[in-house]
Order: C-alpha cells, then structure tokens, then sequence
C-alpha cells in the first residue's frame, strides 16, 4: 500500500487528543501526563510535542483516535504491514503507556470493593478495560444478535463477526514462524503486558484482579471479546490442565461468596464435549442472566442426606439438575457425590456408558458442566449438566453432541456458553443467511444442480434452502426472510441443545433421567 505522509504535527495533535482521554477516563492522573505523552513521542519518533490548541472534547472511545495514530505509524514507516494485526500490536502497545501500573489497578480495585462494595469494584474494572481498548466494544458491536423464542424460553443467537480475520500474507507467514512456548497459552499471567508477536495479541493494556479460591491463587479478566455483559475469565496461577473435581465446586461456591452479583461456570473437561481450551485451569463468569437461568424447575427431589438442599430437573434442552440451598457445605458436598456417581454411572438403554477401552485403556466419558450462581432466593446455586462424549458409526462426532444434519449451523464443541442457551455462531452465517433470504424474496434464483456442488457456499445448506422454499415460497418481503431466518436458526439451535442432552426430554429420557437420580439416592417430591 503507498504511503502518504502525513505531518509529524497531526500525530502529535492526536497523542495529545488521546491523553486528554485517558485522563478525562482515569487512565492516568495529570502528572502521569507527561510521561505518558514523552513514551508516545518516543514511539513515535517525535522530537517534541503539539504546540498548538488541543480541542476541549469527550469522547467515548479512543478507538477513532487510535486508527488516525495507526494510520501515521503506517505512513511514517513503524508498521511492518498495514495488516489488522499489526496494527492490533501497535494499539495495545499504544494504550499500555497510557495506564495505571497492574499493582496500582488491584489497589484501586479492592479499595472499592471495601470501601464502597465488589460491585463497584467491577464496574470500575469493567470500564476500564473498555476504556483501554482491551475490550474490542467497536468489533463486538458487529455482532449479530437476536433472540429466538423455543419452547425452553427465549434463546439467545449470536453470529460472531468481531474476531478479525488473518491477512493471507500473515497466514503464510505463520507457517515460517519458529515455535514459542512463552507464553505457554493465552491465559497464563505472563500475558500481564506481553508485547505479542503475529501469532499472539499483544496485551500491553491488560490488566488482572487476583483472587483466592480454595486457598489457591486466580486471576480476573475479562474477555477481549466479550459474547454477554462482563464476560469474565478466571484462570489459575499455573498452566494446569483442565479437571472437574469435587475442589470445582468449592471454587465456584467460594467465588459467588465473594462476587454475589456475578455467575461463575466451567466448561466440561472432556474432549468434545469440553471448551477450545483444556490445557489451563479456568472458569467463565460475568454479569447476564441466561436463558438457562430463567428456565424453571420441573420434578422437584430430596435426598435423606443432604436435607438442607433442594433438588430438581430443569426445563431445559440439556440433561440439568439444579441444587440449591443456603448450607455451602452441604451444596459443596451433594454436588461432589453427584459428580463421583455420574462418573461411574452407565444406563446402555439411554445410550451411557461411562467407559469404554482402547488399546489397553479404560477412557473415561461422562463428566458436568457446573454453574453457580446466589438465586432471588438468597440461595447458593448450583446447575449441574450431565456430559458425555461417546461416540458411534452413527455419530462420530459424538452421540451427544450436535447430529450432522445441524452442521450447517453448528458443527463446534457445545461449551459453556451454549449449554446456557447462547449460542455463538460462526462468522461464515452471516452472508449465508443473507444469500439464502434473496431466494426467500425471489431477488435471486439458485438451481438444485448449483446447490449440489460441493464448492458452492451454500451448498451445506441444501437440504434447509429446499425445504424453506417448498414451505414459504419464494416471495416474502426481505423483513419476512428475515425474521423467518432467525427463527429457523434458533429452532436449530435448540435442535443442538437437545442432541447434547444426555437424557432426551422424550418419555423415555425423562424415566432414564429418574432412574440415575434414584441410583443417587434421590426420591422425588410430591
């Protein structure tokens, strides 16, 4: 791309734009201005700063300001390539000179959570990740998001869009690149003001909150691109493997002790049915009340040993028992047993087994995805759902996990987040329901012959197109595709849910259900 070189003057204006921001949002304090504005003119090689008038204004992000300065770091020569990643690692290294010290952020954070409450404390670090662009708010914001009303409530839809592509240049690059294992992962606190590098984001303006869980040193942050409100990650100090055990629940139960006005849940530790990440211990949490949430209790249980928690089956897509109980212990402990018995607990009529061997080895299949939560009751609150990751010549991606006529929508793991009932899907959907809405509409036309190749884009939607065409026609208004679109989608995506439900919502599943829970010591409620 040719360069045309702006004034070292109108870098300069724009740095001193940008520190009026950061100070106007508590980024940095007046003196720490001027250091902060002779790191930039370092950065930037300039030998002094704007000498003219700075305009008196308030703006809401400093993205704007931030593509203007990438824009001159391009044309003065500071950019390898004009890349979106490249400039990525040039805008967070931008934003770390324009922060407090990590320390300074964990002693503002907890001083408010003393002084005034934690949830202050969150709001305080909530923004001030947004206001530190570590929060890609102007990405998110490209999100398509609706809600699609199932008979489980209204699900929540989300087509991914904020994440930004690679450059095919990078993509080749990628491949010459020599290995690194520092960081180890994503999540590791040596991320804490890594410069990044093509194949990792630089996180200059990443700032953590640590935290004690069962006597065990964590971290808080949040998500880069957050998919709800407050979208948060809580790692362990060390790069741990992934393992639901009875200390998980105890860790949940103690982090909603200390932050009550947030969720906290884990991703299953199993392959498929497990997060994209199982080489480091961490949690999800966040600010958002799902529909898995709101979904009510169906048949209510007690157990003889556990008097003070109340039990029941969820009305949801997925296999869920809710605990809940104001006795921490007792949660902590029914929660624990419940695990070790599902564990060992096979029911070959339902399809569960909880082992199966290869090559000499016994592989372990059923595991829980937890969540916890403090209820409108005041209540400790736990939802466990059942996991398992068999598979079959039927389904070789799993029994228990998305059937290969939902592929066209959703192929990936079913992690956390969708067992809660938002579903995050890929990016390539966007234009495919916007090509499959003009044949809707009648705006274009697509022959069974072209729709048969396998290279077309819409060619894994076939089946889906021909049958809304011979239900619908092809003459709605674009408003009409539209709506009819998204609620096709989210009928799919309930049809997802369902598939990675252990015990199906059938006659038939609901008894296996009853059988576990009685093999468990649990005796259903009048």
């Amino acid at each position: 791309m040719e360069r045309t070189l702006r004034t070292p003057q109108f870098a300069a204006l724009t740095i001193e734009r940008l520190l009026q921001f950061a100070a106007q949002n508590g980024l940095i304090e007046q003196l720490d201005v001027y250091t902060s504005r002779n790191a930039l003119l370092d950065l930037f090689q300039l030998a002094e700063p704007f000498q003219g008038e700075v305009p008196n204004e308030k703006l809401s992000t400093p993205v704007g300001l931030l593509e203007e300065l990438l824009d001159a770091a391009w044309e003065a020569g500071l950019l390898e390539e004009n890349t979106m990643t490249y400039r990525d690692l040039l805008d967070a290294r931008i934003m770390g000179l324009m922060m407090p010290r990590p320390s300074e952020v964990v002693s503002q954070f907890w001083k408010l959570a003393k002084t005034t409450n934690v949830e202050a404390a969150t709001d305080y670090f909530y923004k001030q990740s947004i206001d530190s662009n570590y929060i890609r708010m102007d990405r998110i914001a490209k999100n398509a998001y609706w809600l699609a009303e199932t008979a489980y409530g209204d699900l929540e839809i989300t087509i991914n869009l904020s994440k930004p592509e690679k450059d095919p240049k990078e993509i080749a690059l990628l491949k010459t690149l020599p290995q690194s294992s520092y960081p180890l992962c994503l999540l590791c606190v040596d991320n804490l003001g890594y410069a990044g590098r093509v194949n990792h984001p630089a996180r200059q303006n990443l700032r953590v909150i640590p935290l004690e869980l069962d006597n065990e040193k964590w971290y808080l942050q949040y998500s880069p691109y957050v998919y709800y409100n407050e979208h948060s990650i809580i790692f362990h100090e060390k790069h741990i493997p992934m393992k639901t055990t009875a200390n998980t629940f105890y860790r949940l139960l103690d982090f909603i002790e200390q932050f009550p006005h947030y969720f906290i849940g884990s991703n299953a530790d199993l392959p498929i049915v497990g997060g994209s990440i199982l080489n480091h211990d961490h949690f999800q949490g966040g600010r958002h009340k799902f529909p898995m949430e709101k979904a009510p209790s169906e048949k209510v249980f007690s157990h003889a040993d556990y008097t003070g928690v109340k039990a029941a089956i969820v009305k949801w897509p997925m296999s869920v028992l809710r605990l809940s109980g104001h006795n921490k212990q007792q949660l902590y402990k029914l929660a624990s047993k419940l695990l070790e018995d599902w564990r060992a607990y096979s029911d070959a009529e339902a399809d569960v087994l909880a082992f199966s061997e290869k090559d000499g080895q016994r592989i372990p299949h059923n595991t829980i995805t937890p969540i916890a939560r403090n209820n409108a009751r005041g209540e400790y609150e736990l939802d466990l759902v059942l996991r398992n990751n068999r598979t079959s010549e039927e389904h070789p991606d799993g029994i228990f996990h998305p059937h290969q006529h939902l592929h066209h929508i959703k192929k990936e793991n079913i992690g956390l987040i969708e067992v809660m009932g938002l579903a995050v899907l890929p990016g390539r959907l966007q234009e495919e329901l916007a090509a499959i809405a003009k044949l809707l509409t009648g705006e274009a036309e697509l022959s069974r012959e072209a729709l048969a190749d396998a290279g077309h884009p819409l060619h894994k939607h076939a089946d889906w197109i021909a049958a809304l065409l011979a239900k619908h026609g092809a003459s709605l208004t674009a408003d009409a595709a539209n709506a009819l679109l998204q609620t096709e989608v989210g009928s799919k995506f309930m049809d997802v849910l369902a598939d990675a439900g252990v015990f199906k919502r059938d006659v038939a599943g609901q008894a296996a259900f009853g059988r576990f829970l009685a093999a468990v010591g649990f005796a259903p409620q009048a």
